[in-house]
């Protein structure tokens, strides 16, 4: 399977493990819509990245380097989003992607087998 092929798999995985990461951690002053449409905004910017430009950019350093992009970028856009948002905000986007993370290393090594 291509990077490309894989693209709407992973994304989809993702948003479905991030999603409620971030539904139930973000700030009470985030109404729902805007913690749903994070859920899904916050991994359609990073995501093509992660997935179609680090590797081949990064070499054997991808995974360290994109497990740090991944969050670091997200916490950039949800502070552009989000009128208001606090550290523990940006430790629920990045509990959110290391949930991804290890879903993705779960199922791809069940896969593997």
């Amino acid at each position: 399977m291509t990077a490309l092929e894989f693209l709407p798999i992973g994304y989809a995985l993702s948003v479905a493990v991030e999603t409620p990461v971030l539904v139930m951690g973000l700030s009470r002053r985030h109404s729902l819509r805007v913690k749903f449409f994070a859920g899904i905004w916050l991994t359609a910017c990073t995501y093509p990245i992660v997935i179609l430009t680090l590797p081949a950019l990064t070499g054997r350093c991808y995974v360290p380097i994109a497990e740090t992009f991944a969050p670091a970028a997200e916490c950039v856009l949800f502070a552009t989003l989000a009128k208001e948002w606090s550290r523990r905000d940006m430790v629920i986007i990045l509990l959110a992607n290391l949930a991804s993370f290890a879903a993705g290393l779960i199922v791809f090594s069940l896969g593997s087998r």
